[in-house]
């Protein structure tokens, strides 16, 4: 994986996951809370896709072949669709169940352990804040003076985007989960922890459906940036070249694909064409570094005249 910072938050959060789950599931088993049990898969699920985005980023770095010319850099859009795929069904639809389920047989948290809730998911949002704050810190070199909301959007590496809504997900769904037993516990009304389940369930199909419209737009191909495709303007026509069209498409995160066809004078001979091309794909990688693959195409530009009126 190209971002070790990416590495680091997902290594963050698969810590933080699977301590937490283990807890939540014994606080589950000692008290029989559906909010517990909601919280524990989705610890679990979480824990999953995040092995899903390091399995996914080894793959990505695979040497191209025959089958495959241009390298498996998607492959980490892959395996972070999947992610989103894992979200919804196992987390989202299990939780939904569970709380389908509870309302239909509620009960109280009764016995001595009824403290036991409270201490995991206290420890649990404290666990969660380490794990969002490292996710915060390595995004934020990559996000410049974009808006989160942008970022989520934009970023073409899809690791730290699903481990920041994963992190905030998990933090959300802690704070309805202690919304739920709370008043279970004030009340002794077991629909309240039905409720806070119920909430888990709809923020984490929601977060799903998010995933899967950002990481659907990055396997379909998305282009350069604006500021990459200004560059690799500006890097084909700093020598008076011009360009008749230009298509760039994101191979993987940290790799572009560059397509352009450029003018050239009638007169100009083939070693001439060939050492400005040359020199085009070197201004282009110095310029955007991330350019690995370079067509460009030489054409001679046609001006079209259009015919006066009557003609």
């Amino acid at each position: 994986m190209a971002a070790n910072g990416g590495t680091k938050a997902i290594v963050a959060a698969l810590s933080a996951n699977l301590a937490i789950a283990v807890l939540k599931f014994v606080a589950f088993v000692l008290t029989m809370s559906s909010s517990m049990l909601a919280e524990a898969i989705h610890s679990v699920a979480d824990s999953g896709n995040q092995l899903l985005l390091l399995l996914g980023g080894k793959r990505a770095q695979r040497a191209a072949s025959p089958e495959h010319p241009f390298g498996y850099g998607r492959e980490r859009y892959i395996y972070a669709f999947i992610v989103s795929i894992v979200l919804f069904s196992v987390g989202g639809l299990f939780a939904l169940y569970e709380s389908w389920e509870k309302f239909q047989h509620p009960h109280a948290i009764e016995g001595g352990f009824w403290w036991v809730p409270l201490a995991v998911l206290l420890g649990a949002i404290v666990a969660e804040s380490f794990s969002f704050r490292t996710a915060i810190h390595e995004s934020n070199p990559q996000r410049g003076k974009q808006s989160w909301i942008k970022f989520i959007r934009n970023a073409k590496q899809p690791e730290l985007p699903v481990i920041l809504l994963e992190d905030f997900g998990a933090l959300l769904g802690l704070v309805f989960a202690l919304f739920g037993v709370s008043l279970t516990l004030i009340t002794g009304n077991g629909l309240w922890d039905a409720a806070g389940t119920g909430m888990i369930g709809l923020l984490l199909v929601g977060i799903a459906v998010v995933l899967a419209v950002e990481t659907k737009s990055l396997l379909l191909g998305e282009s350069a940036t604006k500021e990459d495709n200004a560059r690799i303007t500006e890097a084909i026509e700093s020598d008076g070249t011009r360009i008749i069209h230009l298509k760039t498409m994101h191979l993987g995160p940290e790799e572009l694909l560059v397509a352009a066809k450029i003018s050239i004078g009638a007169a100009d001979t083939g070693q001439a064409i060939a050492k400005a091309i040359d020199a085009a794909e070197l201004r282009i990688r110095t310029a955007v570094p991330i350019a690995r693959v370079i067509y460009l195409e030489p054409d001679v530009e046609r001006v079209q005249v259009q015919a006066a009126p009557g003609q």
